[in-house]
């Protein structure tokens, strides 16, 4: 049994800390933050982390949540001190995080930061179907992006079976969280003003061989990215062999226009009707009658749900990390049944 504690409970911590509460092999030693947000006592109080022990990120914090109906149980350092942990899932802020890397480095606990961190922070980017073997045995490792991670997912099984000469893809990004009222733009379209932008950099760093261009925009939506695919084969393929390949991958959901997806909107809602906590989505949603194959060229479009999506990369990254589980298949079988995906 892995003890796992996450640092920064927001819309990734929140979900992993949940996640990890649903695996068998793992134990949920708590969760820490520096201050009382909504969203921590939503999940402390009444949510899905009703009852798991709290402590602030550092005793500087403690007062921050007097009176505010949250138990502090203690602090992070004290907590990894005394040998109760072994693995940290880190969820804090871009700069945050690196803060607390030499924390995690003194007490000789493992550590997972996410995709918003710089990818030198450990020097180690995981995804569940391209590296999970090569963390066998590491300290650490950064859990890619959302928008990477959709990429990797759905590119490596083509580049796999039939190599891959060239990506590119254009990203429509979705502007914030949908409970974040502080930015976005409104009635703006934003253009990344760097080609190529970081998304292909950020897959480089777990697939360096791979040649991919990556261009992006932000518009005024909160439910989900959408990436327009175009890569070129080094061997022949069909638009029937391509779409059999996603219909077999695990956390990639083909979706039909024909049955009423027609956008984001029908697409966010299936996750609704299916029961899902907070209406997430962790798979890739291909639209079928995008999948098209012209010559060597393959093309599709993919919805990215970007808060949930990395969730059970996260849970795949501790049993690669800590040994739980060393078939990369039966860890992703094990994560996807606790979490219904």
């Amino acid at each position: 049994m892995v003890r796992v504690v996450v640092n920064g409970v927001g819309a990734i911590g929140k979900r992993c800390a949940h996640a990890v509460k649903l695996q068998k092999d793992m134990s949920l030693v708590g969760v820490s933050d520096a201050f009382p947000s909504s969203i921590l006592k939503t999940n402390l109080l009444e949510g899905a982390l009703k009852d798991v022990p709290f402590f602030v990120s550092s005793k500087s914090f403690k007062n921050n949540f007097h009176k505010t109906g949250i138990e502090v149980n203690g602090d992070l350092p004290s907590l990894l001190k005394s040998g109760k942990v072994d693995v940290v899932i880190d969820a804090t802020p871009k700069g945050v995080d690196v803060k607390y890397k030499r924390l995690y480095q003194v007490n000789k606990v493992k550590y997972l930061f996410q995709g918003g961190a710089s990818d030198n922070i450990t020097n180690l980017s995981f995804n569940s179907f391209v590296n999970y073997d090569s963390h066998f045995g590491q300290v650490g490792t950064r859990v890619v992006s959302c928008n990477t991670t959709s990429i990797l997912r759905t590119v490596f099984p083509i580049y796999e079976k039939f190599g891959v000469r060239q990506v590119n893809i254009s990203l429509v990004r979705r502007a914030v969280d949908p409970w974040n009222s502080k930015n976005g733009p409104v009635n703006s379209i934003v253009p990344v003003m760097r080609v190529p932008s970081h998304h292909g950099v950020d897959v480089r760093t777990v697939l360096p061989e791979l040649n991919i261009v990556t261009q992006a925009v932000k518009v005024p939506t909160t439910l989900a990215h959408v990436h327009m695919v175009h890569l070129e084969t080094n061997e022949a393929t069909s638009t029937d062999e391509v779409k059999n390949i996603f219909e077999k991958l695990p956390r990639v959901k083909l979706l039909k226009a024909s049955d009423g997806f027609l956008s984001t909107g029908e697409v966010m809602e299936r996750a609704r009707d299916l029961g899902r906590w907070r209406s997430d989505m962790p798979e890739v949603v291909v639209w079928d009658e995008t999948v098209k194959v012209i010559g060597s060229n393959v093309y599709w479009i993919h919805a990215v749900h970007s808060e949930s999506i990395v969730v059970p990369e996260n849970v795949d990254a501790i049993r690669a990390l800590t040994g739980l589980e060393s078939d990369k298949w039966k860890s992703i079988k094990k994560t996807d049944k606790s979490l219904s995906i």
